[in-house]
């Protein structure tokens, strides 16, 4: 590739995520320039994919490069779709940079990760794919400190801590609230949780492991945060808590009088790949409560699950905060 150009491929599973990382592409690539005159943008239902192309070969009229932006890519996952993007990274125009952004929503029943092909290519041509889905804690944790280190105001260590507890899972409002802090303080400022926590809003969802860690902690107050949290914020209904429950103790009772000698063997025997910390948790937490309290869990889970079918006239959250109080009693004792 020429000078100057490159190809650049932004997929994830957060709108958001990925549009803040296509913005923060471009406008790297625009620098000083003129973005009217650099920046050529596909998107939506309507474009072909050979015009995008088509404009990523086309020489730069009064700049000396372009810059290509095609979103939507999930568009043209079937089949030959993507014949004329692979050709053009085959052999790149040096004066072009290409933006290539593989985002949801997905067509239905569509490939919600790009082709290896495309990945190949990207390869092959020298450019970068950048993945904003942050599966992992440790992904959203490494996320969040570098937006914090990178943003225009200066959080002491209590209100980074602040910050990331009260987002949790919605790390795709941190933009929205640098940028409003920046509005409201001015770029340089030195803030305190106590100039932050006015502009935090509703506290953010967490993953579904924070309340039954909790849980298995016999946290109660912890765990019953943890489960507003969830149907607030995470917007979950209580039946989507319930089957989310019912696995976390269902591992627990196939485990329990296994003859299992350690944690890769209960992966084994619970059919789990890749990572065996989710069996190992299991192991050590069904052996902690011994086979009448995972009885007694799961005649607790029954239960609640008859009630939020309306065996007792009960509103469905107090329903799961009865079961959540008595699962962390279970393991208090």
């Amino acid at each position: 590739m020429g000078e100057g150009a490159t190809v650049v491929l932004v997929r994830g599973d957060d709108p958001v995520l990925v549009g803040d990382e296509v913005r923060r592409v471009v406008a790297e690539l625009v620098g000083d320039g003129d973005r009217g005159l650099l920046v050529d943008e596909y998107a939506g239902e309507e474009y072909e994919l050979a015009a995008a192309v088509d404009a990523a070969q086309t020489l730069p009229f009064l700049t000396d490069h372009r810059i290509v932006v095609v979103r939507n890519l999930g568009r043209f996952a079937k089949g030959t779709d993507l014949a004329p993007l692979l050709a053009f990274l085959g052999d790149p125009a040096p004066t072009t940079s290409l933006v290539l952004v593989w985002e949801p929503p997905y067509p239905e029943k569509g490939p919600k990760t790009p082709p290896k092909k495309l990945l190949d290519a990207v390869k092959s041509a020298g450019g970068t794919v950048t993945n904003t889905t942050l599966a992992r804690p440790a992904d959203r944790k490494a996320w969040v400190d570098a937006q914090l280190a990178g943003a225009a105001v200066r959080l002491d260590r209590e209100a980074q801590a602040l910050v990331t507890t009260r987002l949790a899972d919605d790390v795709e409002r941190l933009a929205a609230l640098l940028a409003t802090l920046e509005g409201a303080f001015g770029p340089g400022a030195g803030l305190g949780a106590a100039d932050v926590e006015p502009y935090l809003g509703e506290a953010g969802t967490v993953p579904p492991w924070e309340l039954t860690d909790a849980i298995d902690r016999g946290d109660i107050p912890l765990a019953l945060d943890r489960l507003h949290r969830t149907l607030g914020a995470g917007d979950r209904h209580p039946l989507q808590v319930m089957a989310s429950l019912h696995a976390h103790v269902a591992r627990m009772v196939r485990l329990d009088g296994a003859a299992v000698g350690g944690e890769k063997d209960a992966a084994a025997l619970l059919g789990l790949k890749g990572s065996t910390f989710p069996a190992r948790k299991a192991l050590e937490q069904g052996r902690r409560l011994g086979t009448d309290r995972l009885r007694r869990a799961v005649h607790l889970l029954a239960q609640a699950d008859l009630d939020l079918r309306g065996a007792k006239a009960w509103p469905p959250e107090l329903v799961m905060e009865v079961l959540v109080a008595r699962m962390a009693r279970l393991s208090r004792r």
